[in-house]
C-alpha cells in the first residue's frame, strides 16, 4: 500500500503534550475542607506531617492509552495522509484523419496489380493499401467519406480501425454514381473535421483525398474548398490514380490537384500502380507521423476523515466506560 503525507511537517508537533506536561503547572482548584476535631490525633496515628498541597488523581492505564492514541491520530490527521491508488493510464488519440475515396465509375478500371500479380480494380487497390495505412495510424481517429455524384459519410471518426476497415470494404462503385464531385467531398471533409474535432488542434487535422478523375459539377469548386481548408487549418493530401493521359470526365486535372494540395500545405501524388500508391501513403506517414498521447495519473484518496472517525470512536468508548464505572461506584456506596 502506497501512502504519503500531504503536510509531513505537522508531525513535528507530536511531542507537544510532553512539553506541556513538563513545563506547565498542574491544574489546581480550591475546595472546602472538612474540619476534623481529632485531626492532630489522626496525624500522630498515621505518623504524617501536615503541609499545603494538591492531590492529583492518577489516571487509569486505559485512560492514558486513549489520550496518547487520540493525540497521535490527531497529529496524523492534520498531516493528511493520502493513499495513492494504482496509476491510471488515459489514452488520447493524436490526429483526426479523414479519408475521402472516389467511387466514380472509372474506379472499376482493372489497371492495378495485387501482391500476387493479379489484375485488380483501382478501388480494390485502394482498399489493400488503406488496410496497411490504418495499421500505421494506431493512435489516430479515422473517418471515411465516399464520393461520386455526391459526397456522404461512410464512417464518422472512430478509433476502432477494425470497424473502419469493415465500412471501407463495403464500399462499391455503384453506390454513389459515375461522376466525380471532388469539391463537395473536400467541403464535407472540412465540415466534419470542424464539427467532430472541436478539441483537436489545427495541426492535428488532416484530410487525404483519393481520386482518379476531374471534378465534374461540384456545388463547391475545389479551389474555393481549398481556401476554406487553409483558413480552418486543415491540411489536404491528394493522391491521383490512373493514367494522366486520359481525356473526358475521367481525365486527371493535375493542375487543380496540385493547387488544392499547395493551398492547404499538403502534397499531391500520382499513383499509376500499386507500388506508387503504397509509396504515396508511406510518404504521408512520414510527413504526418501518428500522434499518440497518453496521460498517466494516480488517484489520491485522503485518509484523514477515517482517522477522525477512529478518534470519535475512542472518545465515545472512553466516555461510556467512565460513565459505567461512575454508576457502579455510586451503586456500591448506596448499597
Amino acid at each position: 500500500m502506497n501512502i504519503e503525507l500531504a503536510y509531513p511537517l505537522w508531525l513535528l508537533i507530536t511531542p507537544l503534550p510532553l512539553l506541556v506536561y513538563w513545563f506547565s503547572p498542574g491544574y489546581k482548584t480550591r475546595r472546602s475542607a472538612i474540619k476534623v476535631p481529632f485531626f492532630s490525633v489522626l496525624l500522630e496515628v498515621i505518623d504524617e506531617r501536615p503541609e499545603p498541597g494538591a492531590s492529583i488523581l492518577p489516571a487509569a492505564l486505559w485512560q492514558r492509552a486513549a489520550l496518547i492514541l487520540s493525540w497521535l491520530l490527531i497529529v496524523l490527521a492534520v498531516a493528511k495522509p493520502v493513499w495513492l491508488a494504482p496509476p491510471q493510464h488515459q489514452q488520447q488519440y493524436g490526429r483526426d484523419v479523414m479519408i475521402a475515396v472516389d467511387l466514380s465509375g472509372s474506379m472499376e478500371t482493372t489497371d492495378f496489380t495485387s501482391a500476387s500479380d493479379d489484375k485488380i480494380s483501382r478501388l480494390e487497390a485502394v482498399k489493400h493499401v488503406l488496410k496497411d495505412f490504418s495499421a500505421a495510424r494506431s493512435g489516430d481517429r479515422l473517418g471515411l467519406i465516399l464520393f461520386a455524384d455526391a459526397a456522404f459519410i461512410q464512417a464518422p471518426f472512430t478509433a476502432d480501425h477494425t470497424v473502419w476497415l469493415s465500412l471501407l470494404n463495403e464500399a462499391q462503385v455503384p453506390m454513389a454514381g459515375q461522376s466525380t464531385h471532388l469539391g463537395d467531398a473536400l467541403g464535407l471533409a472540412i465540415k466534419v473535421l470542424l464539427e467532430d474535432s472541436a478539441g483537436i488542434d489545427a495541426a492535428e487535422k488532416m484530410t487525404i483525398i483519393l481520386t482518379d478523375g476531374n471534378d465534374t459539377g461540384s456545388y463547391i469548386p475545389p479551389e474555393d474548398a481549398a481556401q476554406v481548408a487553409r483558413a480552418k487549418g486543415v491540411k489536404v493530401h491528394i493522391i491521383a490514380m490512373g493514367d494522366p493521359e486520359t481525356v473526358g470526365e475521367t481525365a486527371l486535372n493535375m493542375d487543380t490537384i496540385r493547387l488544392i494540395a499547395e493551398t492547404t500545405g499538403g502534397r499531391a501524388f500520382q499513383a499509376l500502380n500499386t507500388a506508387s500508391l503504397d509509396q504515396a501513403y508511406d510518404t504521408i506517414n512520414e510527413l504526418e507521423p501518428a500522434l499518440y498521447k497518453s496521460q498517466t495519473y494516480q488517484p489520491k484518496i485522503s485518509l484523514h476523515p477515517y482517522l477522525m472517525m477512529i478518534i470519535v470512536i475512542i472518545y465515545l468508548t472512553a466516555f461510556s466506560l467512565a460513565m459505567l464505572k461512575h454508576r457502579r461506584h455510586r451503586r456500591v456506596h448506596h448499597d
